[in-house]
């Protein structure tokens, strides 16, 4: 009895140490379970395990092996050369390609460079590791030093590297970890200035007391985690002035703040910030363009937001569906110092929003902070990706083991069509497929690449069945509700196939499209790497005079019920109707980081479609191709929410075109972030246009802006303007003689118009050669013109046709006493617009400061510092880079205040006139400013911007005068000086200022 009672205590005995340990791992799984769904890394990579496990094969990739490059992938050496090697290589193959890093640790000792069009690709069962040993020489002082920096183009000779730019393109680092070890304070592991096409995936950042993971960023950063450092990222505004997309990604334990930003367009998708001072901090005196949903933040000690310039248009705040646990302070303003405290433990904000708001319609705009934030009782499950996972590697085929040839030459379509039938997940690795029919996906077939432009399927050209009249024939099509998965691979559907779309999609709403290529028209490359014209010698049309643009259909159509997400897509093909056309279909559908441009009709088109949220997205319009392109076309659609959209003119335009967005019979569309923008002096006329109820939206910089469908307000508060004259392209350059004659131009049409207020007659008074640009009067009432190629030409209105001379520029001498002749506004998107409009002798002006800004060439003189002097002698013209595309010039008199629009900042600011015409003592005087600025004789100030907003000498807004148009020019004229015209799109208006 004894014994057996021994043994009954071991046996209960081992049965409590089992129970124990299996309490222990169930316990320890949960915890691990529950950590991974709270951190939320992404859906597909919980825990930061490799995304690409098995060997991935390409005939075409360089592979950073010890069998090909002096590497020990094991930390012992240094592996520096051997990986800058490995680069090079493949840029020298073909200018763009593929390194594949297998597993393994990897010493560097100093920056690689990675030439434009190169993907890093880590491949094994563990993710590769970049390590930056202790104490490496170089990277210990104050300024960042990068350990990958991604540049342009390869440098040939003793040219230096140039940091990558807005024609950088495919570039890209995957499943590579990053490992910074102590001593290295100025360390940021990757440096990355990218445009289309470029991303940093599936890596992890171990910052440690190193400065940052990322420095300066591009498109996208997709599923990465940045542990320590003083900053996870730290950027300025992306090369192209795109918004940039960071999604399913976290941040714990910076000492500073997650993100360091201001201009980055910061487009934040189910991120989460722990254990952070502040998750975004935005430089002071910055704007920013943050959208934030489906995140979480978690133990921020300091303000979660810092927002700066908070009482101007520029900054754009939203934050939709974000829980906070432990955020006492919500955001901190840094003007105002006010902040926003949120006493629960935890809460959801439901909805956040700070910036320049319109309720809907017909409301007026208003820049203010309004958020819905609620208090939870526990922490919610965190918002599942809706990235679908790919299938595992090892179920993968290679397209080329199966006969494919890649060369595109052989026709690969029945071996495609072929595997299609027989397997579910098919690899392409380099090359050009070529195909002559209709790709047809069955409901589970992914479709595998890794570079869009390395690899593409291409339809034969002048194949019959897509050519000639009739209805769209698809290169490549998917099944309705099918559960579709293409990525990293280009799609060209030739330019002699009128009847092609590229992508019919009709896949259901877990389809998946990521990193795909439209081909052809901009950004494209043969696959020698040689860069594919896209214009004639003269700029007018295709290089091939029988290749027309516009002539085929929609790139990207999604339709018959289509859904899902869209990621990384390029639509710049000069060919097609549009970039993306969505019609027909209620199934959710989101749209990530789509640049669509150069289209010469329409870029985005939404017809029938209902429950989509699209993110990110940028239209760029050229002069050549798309002058009189439509961005954005929305009708009869429902419940879509657009967050940060970009709209962009390029600074060629040459002619205007009214409206960036065109809405009708459609409800419940949200926009959260507009940026209407163009260095031309031809951006939109109206933000959105509403043509149901003829309503226009003319405000640039939008925070929030509903349209419900409801019939908008009635505006009581219009204006008494008169029209006075009409039937113009576009007028600006207005100027008043001495008499009160109002003067103006129409650039595009070369014609100098003059209104008499005592006649009330219109005149043209001359038809130019050379483009006329803006107009301004010495005291002899001689018309001095700037033009577009920087020079300024004169002529007496009063005297013959051939009074007109140029006026040679001069060496600046003692002008005191002399009136400067000034642009009105200034467009200075690198925020230096006070250094360059403060200048004396002493301290010129800089020459450019924008790779978008027109530097002046004359010889080896330093052109800048030049002068035009009128022929009387009474005033001068400084010569600048803003005479060439001013839209009005205005006189500065020494001792008199002057005042300046400042256009990309969407201020105005009062200078003092030095006796030798310079201006000093800036100060801020409004938060609104675009093209002109006009002073009456009580001082009071007009500045057209969007409408006329007036306000008194200390700064305080008195009035708005709404003009049927948007406006351009505001000048005195008239017998006493008293009536003010305006110059607005296609007319001429004018208002009696004692009547208001």
């Amino acid at each position: 009895m004894h014994w057996d009672k021994m043994k009954f205590m071991k046996t209960l005995s081992r049965v409590f140490f089992l129970t124990l340990v299996l309490f222990v791992l169930t316990f320890s799984s949960g915890l691990n379970a529950f950590s991974n769904r709270n951190n939320f890394l992404s859906s597909q990579n919980k825990s930061g395990q490799s995304f690409y496990t098995e060997t991935l094969l390409d005939n075409k990739a360089v592979y950073l092996t010890p069998e090909n490059f002096h590497v020990t992938p094991n930390k012992d050496g240094d592996d520096s050369d051997a990986l800058q090697e490995a680069i090079n290589k493949a840029e020298a193959q073909s200018g763009f390609g593929i390194v594949m890093i297998p597993e393994g640790e990897y010493q560097i000792t100093k920056t690689i460079y990675v030439w434009s069009g190169i993907r890093l690709i880590g491949y094994g069962k563990d993710r590769p590791v970049f390590v930056l040993e202790k104490n490496t020489p170089g990277f210990q002082d104050s300024s960042s030093k990068y350990i990958i920096h991604f540049a342009s183009n390869k440098p040939r000779g003793n040219q230096p590297v140039h940091d990558a730019n807005p024609g950088t393109f495919y570039s890209a680092l995957s499943n590579i970890n990053f490992k910074i070890e102590k001593g290295n304070p100025s360390a940021v592991a990757i440096r990355s200035h990218f445009a289309q096409h470029c991303y940093i995936a599936h890596s992890d950042f171990y910052i440690g007391k190193g400065k940052a993971g990322v420095e300066e960023v591009g498109n996208e950063i997709d599923d990465c985690r940045f542990f320590g450092g003083e900053y996870g990222i730290i950027t300025t505004k992306p090369s192209p002035s795109w918004p940039f997309l960071l999604i399913d990604s976290y941040f714990e334990g910076q000492t500073k703040t997650a993100i360091s930003t201001e201009e980055g367009g910061l487009t934040i998708i189910r991120n989460h910030f722990k254990n952070v001072p502040s998750a975004v901090v935005v430089n002071q005196d910055r704007a920013e363009e943050l959208f934030v949903i489906d995140s979480r933040l978690e133990n921020i000690g300091g303000p979660a937001l810092v927002i700066s310039d908070e009482y101007n248009a520029r900054p754009q705040f939203n934050l939709k569906n974000v829980v906070c646990i432990n955020v006492p302070v919500l955001a901190s303003f840094r003007e105002s110092k006010k902040q926003i405290k949120v006493p629960n433990k935890i809460y959801q904000i439901k909805d956040f929003c700070h910036g320049n708001q319109i309720a809907d319609l017909g409301c007026e705009p208003e820049i203010k902070t309004t958020y819905d934030i609620v208090p939870l009782d526990k922490i919610p499950v965190f918002v599942e990706s809706d990235i679908p996972q790919l299938p595992n590697a090892k179920t993968w085929v290679n397209i080329i083991s199966l006969g494919a040839k890649g060369d595109g030459k052989k026709d690969d379509t029945e071996i495609i069509k072929k595997a299609i039938d027989e397997y579910n997940a098919i690899y392409f690795p380099t090359g050009r497929f070529l195909v002559s029919k209709t790709i047809e996906l069955k409901k589970n077939t992914v479709l595998i690449g890794l570079n869009p432009m390395s690899t593409q399927i291409v339809l034969a050209d002048k194949t019959p069945e897509f050519c000639g009249t009739g209805n769209p024939v698809a290169l490549l099509q998917t099944p309705q509700k099918g559960k579709n998965i293409v990525t990293g691979i280009g799609l060209d559907g030739g330019a002699y196939n009128e009847r092609v779309v590229v992508a019919k999609w009709m896949a259901g709403s877990n389809s998946f499209m990521n990193d795909v290529k439209f081909i052809g028209g901009h950004g494209t490359y043969n696959a020698d790497g040689s860069f594919v014209q896209v214009y004639n010698q003269f700029r007018t049309g295709d290089p091939f005079v029988d290749r027309d643009w516009d002539s085929q259909y929609w790139s990207l159509w999604i339709t018959e019920g289509g859904g899902g997400t869209f990621k990384d897509i390029w639509t710049a093909n000069t060919f097609a109707q549009s970039g993306v056309y969505v019609s027909n279909t209620n199934t959710p559908g989101r749209l990530y980081a789509i640049s669509s441009e150069h289209h010469v009709r329409n870029e985005i088109i939404l017809r029938n479609v209902s429950n989509w949220r699209i993110f990110d997205m940028q239209m760029e319009e050229e002069s050549s191709e798309s002058p009189q392109a439509l961005p954005l076309r929305i009708e009869n659609s429902s419940n879509v929410l657009f967050a940060n959209l970009y709209l962009y003119r390029v600074i060629r335009m040459v002619s205007p075109y009214p409206n960036a967005v065109v809405i009708n019979a459609s409800k419940n569309v949200e926009f959260c972030g507009m940026h209407v923008y163009s260095p031309s002096k031809y951006s939109y006329d109206n933000t959105l246009y509403d043509q149901s109820y003829n309503s226009q939206i003319r405000e640039r910089e939008i925070a929030r802006l509903n349209i419900s469908g409801n019939l908008p307000r009635e505006n009581k508060n219009i204006s008494a303007v008169e029209k006075v004259a009409g039937g113009f392209e576009f007028i600006d350059g207005a100027a008043a003689d001495s008499k009160g004659n109002i003067y103006f131009i129409n650039s595009h049409w070369r014609k100098i118009y003059k209104w008499s207020p005592e006649n009330k007659t219109l005149s043209l008074i001359r038809e130019m050669l050379i483009v006329p640009v803006a107009l301004a009067f010495d005291e002899s009432d001689n018309l001095l013109v700037t033009t577009n190629d920087g020079q300024v030409v004169v002529f007496n209105p009063e005297n013959g046709e051939d009074d007109l001379f140029v006026i040679k520029s001069v060496a600046p001498e003692s002008h005191n006493g002399k009136i400067a002749i000034l642009p009105g506004h200034r467009w200075r998107d690198e925020h230096d617009f006070l250094k360059i409009t403060t200048y004396s002798k002493d301290n010129p002006p800089v020459t450019t400061s924008s790779y978008m800004d027109f530097p002046f060439e004359k010889n080896n003189a330093n052109p800048l510092t030049d002068h035009f002097v009128s022929p009387d002698g009474s005033t001068f013209i400084p010569q600048c880079s803003d005479l060439r595309r001013a839209y009005s010039l205005r006189k500065a008199i020494p001792g008199s205040k002057y005042y300046m629009a400042d256009e990309f900042g969407q201020k105005t600011y009062k200078f003092d006139v030095n006796p030798d015409g310079s201006l000093s003592n800036p100060k801020l005087f409004a938060e609104k400013g675009e093209l002109d600025v006009a002073v009456d004789s009580k001082g009071n100030v007009y500045i057209p911007a969007g409408s006329v907003f007036v306000y008194d000498p200390s700064g305080k807004l008195i009035n708005e005068i709404k003009i049927p148009e948007r406006p351009t020019n505001a000048v005195f004229g008239g017998k006493d000086q008293n009536t003010l015209y305006i110059t607005a799109r296609s007319s001429l208006y004018k208002i009696d200022i004692n009547r208001k």
